[in-house]
């Protein structure tokens, strides 16, 4: 199949609603699966919601199942280059081929479903037709999922998960999730149901009060960070991080993890948390050489992610305040650099202030720049923002992402800072995703 092909997918799926609009209606999708057969419920499903730390979390229930020796299919979302990365077989992409084919097979009933409904069905809602179609055609021992957005009415939640689990939950999406945590958390309360076991991250208070209530009034079971569960110890360690965990089933001792900062630890004992529930309820210890094996095979693409070296070149996918915070963080505990330079492009219907406020601490400058994405940020507008928060003196604009990494590093070389000098890129998921196509692959 020619990589035209994959492009000819990509176009069709892109003339459909965008997936950074939400209709609140389970409807389409029920009806499309329903046409399909009903493949979400063909196999166990790990259903994975909350604001930040999903993508990392899934990726590490991924790698710990396939330790054990299951089949994984594994569900993501936005894509940093291709969208073939977002379902996933044995821990790999789909191939272009692949696909393809998959989109072909279900792409005659797609239009049969639109005249139905007063609106078509979206790019989220196709593509996560197409995973479930996927995993239950290859078939899976289970799909480890990542909910898009909120989750009541997320398209995902057309599966009864096995196992919930629920990110720390801040604000994000506010136009559709509402503007209180507590109103985001009821909407990602959605996926914890009856008889499945409710494994949630430590959240703020507002945020407890509300996905504890869900899990009483449904029947689950749940399992607490802090209190179930949880990490123990974590110290620095070449390439990476060594960590001790408590389990639901008991302790892990010198687990070592590839990704750093504090928040990878916590996300870390989340997916041992979720795997214990899934491989046989949290009551016994799993084997400790298969969990380490799993964490020192987990990676996470653009999560605090060294892509060069001479002077560093992080690239991060931070993007809200919450996020941002997180990265600063880790940033400030991981890493000494005597000049560290951003490159921030960020989305129009985020928090830009949010975002660089919280950056502001761990930034000696930062070049602002746009994404290829329609719902960019003017780089003049973000400009603004940032120099009320750093002042003109630390603020460039270079509008082309390629020309803005070329500045940081030669901001960051400034003074004969060579050998501590750093370049970190960060924002929006795509400024990410593109950031690492001309740094990784070499495509300028």
């Amino acid at each position: 199949m020619s990589a035209q092909s994959l492009a000819e997918v990509e176009a069709a799926l892109a003339d459909r609603w965008p997936e950074s609009q939400l209709d609140p209606s389970l409807d389409r999708i029920t009806d499309l699966l329903h046409v399909l057969g009903d493949p979400q419920g063909a196999v166990p499903v790990i259903l994975v919601a909350g604001t930040n730390g999903k993508t990392s979390t899934a990726r590490m229930i991924d790698s710990l199942l396939r330790s054990f020796g299951l089949r994984v299919g594994r569900y993501t979302s936005p894509h940093l280059e291709s969208v073939t990365e977002r379902i996933c077989l044995g821990g790999d992409p789909m191939t272009d081929e692949r696909f393809v084919a998959a989109y072909h097979e279900i792409a005659p009933y797609l239009h049969l479903v639109d005249a139905r409904h007063p609106h078509p069905l979206s790019y989220f809602e196709t593509l996560t037709a197409m995973a479930y179609a996927v995993f239950a055609d290859a078939p899976v021992d289970v799909a480890v999922v990542e909910v898009g957005m909120g989750g009541t009415w997320d398209a995902t939640n057309v599966a009864d998960a096995q196992v919930a689990v629920v990110t720390p939950v801040g604000l994000d999406h506010q136009a559709y999730l509402g503007d209180t945590v507590a109103e985001i958390a009821e909407e990602k309360a959605g996926i914890i149901v009856a008889g499945c076991v409710a494994v949630l991250a430590q959240q703020t208070l507002e945020a407890a009060e509300v996905l504890l209530t869900r899990v009483a009034e449904v029947g689950a079971t749940v399992a607490r960070e802090g209190i179930e569960f949880g990490v123990v110890s974590r110290s620095l360690a070449v390439g990476g991080q060594v960590i001790d965990l408590k389990g639901l089933g008991g302790e892990y001792h010198s687990v070592h993890l590839t990704l750093l900062g504090a928040h990878q630890a916590h996300n870390a004992a989340v997916a041992l948390a979720a795997v214990e529930a899934f491989l046989g309820g949290g009551h016994e210890t799993l084997d400790l050489d298969l969990v380490r094996t799993g964490f020192a095979a987990a990676t996470s693409p653009a999560r605090l992610e060294v892509v060069r070296s001479g002077p560093t070149v992080l690239v991060d996918a931070a993007h809200n305040p919450d996020g941002a915070r997180v990265l600063a963080a880790a940033l400030a505990e991981d890493y000494s650099f005597d000049r560290l330079v951003g490159v921030v492009g960020i989305l129009a219907d985020k928090d830009a202030r949010g975002v660089l406020e919280a950056l502001e601490p761990v930034l000696d400058q930062v070049v602002v720049t746009r994404s290829s994405s329609p719902r960019a940020l003017d780089p003049d507008d973000l400009a603004a923002v940032a120099v009320s928060i750093f002042g003109a003196d630390r603020v460039s604009v270079a509008p082309r992402l390629a020309d803005a990494i070329d500045e940081a590093i030669g901001r960051a070389e400034e003074d004969g800072a060579f050998s501590g000098s750093g370049v970190l890129v960060t924002g929006s998921v795509v400024t990410a995703g593109e950031a690492r196509t001309l740094l990784v692959r070499g495509k300028g």
